[in-house]
């Protein structure tokens, strides 16, 4: 398996089962996340036996491969850090390319419960379901420029989109068929892009997004990335994000 870029991909299949009607991988993009990995895919196996696991090692620096590996997910190794944008472009395509139908983000730091994943799979009417934080359920809180980032990019987005969307840029998400191979082919790479662009790209493909409220747990381990300044710069990088999505070639209509 391949990507766009990428030269050398390693991928470990211990635990791949036979092929079925209806299957379901659940994805955890992550980078040094060697303390809680295992932990999240004990929790996943608990909540969801009949899922594969596939943990996408995007660089990592520590034993978050090996962690993984150990715990019996499946895990792809990329050479260098990509991104959350790229890591998950990859992880669609293994799965498109090798026969699941619906694929489950789940993010590595133990932030996501993997109980809630019922709840995006009781939506069987949307080809794309967001787990929402700020949908009613649980106390999760962004504050400062960050927070009024998200309110002006989730007017805008349910404005384009036409479906009231709380909490856009969650990476708790759930993908099915037409999707996944729509994903395969052209999901966005850039910051942002993964969250904010792809719901663009679906919706002008065709296809339809739908969110559920769910909890989201404060981290366990480990150090957020944003600071001050990346939440100011924030802002921008929304409306940058929007835009390239508005501009950019709609995808091929043989994914509609």
């Amino acid at each position: 398996m391949t990507t766009e870029g990428l030269e050398r991909v390693e991928i470990s299949l211990n635990g791949s089962g036979p092929a079925h009607e209806q299957r379901l991988l659940v994805v955890l993009p992550a980078l040094n996340e060697q303390e809680s990995v295992a932990k999240v895919i004990g929790e996943i196996r608990a909540s969801r036996p009949d899922a594969d696991v596939l943990v996408v090692d995007d660089g990592s620096t520590d034993r978050t491969a090996e962690r993984a590996d150990a715990a019996g997910a499946l895990v792809m190794r990329l050479p260098f850090n990509l991104g959350v944008g790229g890591a998950m472009r990859a992880a669609y395509r293994y799965a498109h390319e090798s026969g699941f139908t619906s694929v489950v983000q789940v993010d590595a730091d133990g932030q996501h419960d993997p109980r809630e994943i019922e709840h995006l799979l009781a939506v069987r009417d949307a080809d794309v379901v967001i787990g929402a934080r700020f949908a009613g359920r649980g106390s999760y809180v962004v504050k400062g420029p960050r927070r009024w980032a998200m309110r002006l990019l989730s007017f805008v987005l349910s404005r384009i989109i036409g479906v009231p969307l709380t909490d856009p840029t969650s990476g708790f998400r759930l993908v099915h068929g037409r999707a996944l191979a729509l994903f395969a082919e052209h999901y966005p790479e850039e910051y942002l892009g993964d969250t904010v662009e792809s719901l663009v790209i679906a919706h002008r493909a065709g296809l339809s997004v739908a969110q559920v409220p769910v909890v989201m747990r404060a981290r366990e381990t480990g150090v957020a990335s944003t600071n001050p300044v990346r939440s100011a710069v924030y802002l921008l990088r929304v409306v940058v994000a929007v835009g390239l999505a508005l501009i950019r070639r709609r995808p091929e209509s043989e994914h509609r």
